[in-house]
């Protein structure tokens, strides 16, 4: 089993680390994939789906289209979430960046336009979610009003790759 290690960034650390992020053009649409988990994966998405709030760093909920219980959206541009992913190749790197957000630790990619992924690290699934980059000046704000819906309905675990 490959764990990768969690670096101790503070919410200061991190709000710096995402302000002075690249500043390279984004798509403020993106193309959001459902995910196709199995069946005991799709049941705790099904469930994350009903406990996901309304409003998100100040954004209101509006899910992309094709409407799925894996996919959820927040603002324009849009803080995206997708439940069920695949395990990210990084995860194998022990110099992987990780952090650890209110009990739910988060794997940790700067894209190369500026924006960050997180996806969900001992979790019985793999929730991905993307902070385009304007977006990210509220440093964790998004994983914060995420924990406790992940927490009730993704058990910690290792997530199988399906």
């Amino acid at each position: 089993m490959n764990i990768f290690r969690h670096r101790p960034l503070g919410l200061p650390a991190l709000t710096l680390l995402l302000a002075v992020a690249g500043c390279s053009a984004a798509d403020d649409s993106p193309a959001v994939a459902a995910p196709r988990p199995d069946a005991k994966t799709a049941g705790m998405c099904r469930n994350l789906h009903q406990e996901l709030p309304g409003t998100l760093d100040g954004q209101r909920r509006d899910d992309p289209a094709p409407r799925s219980a894996y996919t959820a959206a927040w603002g324009s541009p849009a803080i995206i979430l997708r439940c069920g992913v695949e395990r990210p190749a990084r995860m194998r790197d022990p110099e992987a960046d990780g952090v650890e957000v209110n009990g739910v630790g988060w794997l940790l990619v700067k894209r190369d336009d500026g924006s960050f992924r997180f996806t969900t690290t001992l979790r019985a699934a793999y929730v991905e979610v993307t902070l385009p980059k304007e977006r990210t000046a509220h440093g964790l704000t998004p994983l914060i009003g995420l924990a406790e819906p992940i927490k009730k309905a993704i058990p910690e675990g290792i997530a199988r790759s399906h």
